[in-house]
C-alpha cells in the first residue's frame, strides 16, 4: 500500500493521509516538547488513540481510587484555553522534594501541556493534596528515579520520558 513506510508501528494499515498526519503530529509534539528527536528517533510509548480510549473509559473508573492507592495519584490541572479543572490519574513516584510522573503517552498529552503552561498543578495522593511547581520534562533511559518493579516494566512500554514536579508544601497532612 502506498505510504506503508509512514505507518506507525503496531497499528493496522492506515490510509496514507492518516499515517502522514500521525507521523507529522508526533514530530510536531516532539519539537514543541524539546525532549525527543522527531518521528525517526523511536516509537511513541503508547499510541494517542489508546490514550483517548483510556481517558473515556479507564480514567473515569480509576480516578476515584487512584488518589488512595500506593504508586498512583490524580493530577489536578486547568485547561490552557478553557480554564476548566481536569483530573488525570497517573503513576507517581515520590522523590526527595517532590514527585516524578512517567509519561506513558509522551509529553504531547493535553494534561502535560496544561501543567507546563500553568507552571504547576496539584497532586492528590495517599489521601493528601500537594501543590507542585516547577514542572520539568526530561528523558531518562535508565529510569533511575523510580521503583525497581516499574523500572523493569517501563522499557517494555518504551517509556523513558518523565515529568518532575517540586513539592510546594502539603495540605491536609
Amino acid at each position: 500500500m502506498p505510504g506503508a513506510s509512514d505507518q506507525p508501528p503496531g497499528i493496522p494499515l492506515l490510509p496514507r493521509t492518516v499515517a502522514k498526519a500521525y507521523v507529522g503530529a508526533r514530530a510536531a509534539a516532539a519539537r514543541v516538547a524539546g525532549v525527543v528527536g522527531g518521528p525517526q528517533s523511536r516509537g511513541m510509548p503508547a499510541p494517542l488513540w489508546l490514550g483517548k480510549v483510556n481517558r473515556a473509559g479507564f480514567n473515569r473508573l480509576s480516578r476515584p481510587v487512584a488518589r488512595w492507592l500506593p504508586g498512583f495519584a490524580v493530577v489536578v490541572h486547568r485547561g490552557r484555553r478553557s480554564g476548566r479543572e481536569y483530573r488525570t490519574p497517573v503513576n507517581l513516584f515520590p522523590v526527595p522534594g517532590g514527585f516524578v510522573i512517567a509519561l506513558t503517552y509522551g509529553p504531547q498529552t493535553d494534561w502535560v501541556k496544561n501543567v507546563l503552561a500553568a507552571g504547576g498543578c496539584r497532586i492528590e495522593t495517599r489521601g493528601r493534596t500537594v501543590d507542585c511547581v516547577e514542572p520539568r520534562l526530561y528523558r531518562d533511559p535508565d529510569r533511575g528515579g523510580i521503583r525497581p518493579l516499574e523500572r523493569a516494566i517501563l522499557p517494555l512500554l518504551r517509556v523513558d520520558e518523565f515529568l518532575s514536579l517540586r513539592s510546594d508544601g502539603a495540605q491536609g497532612q
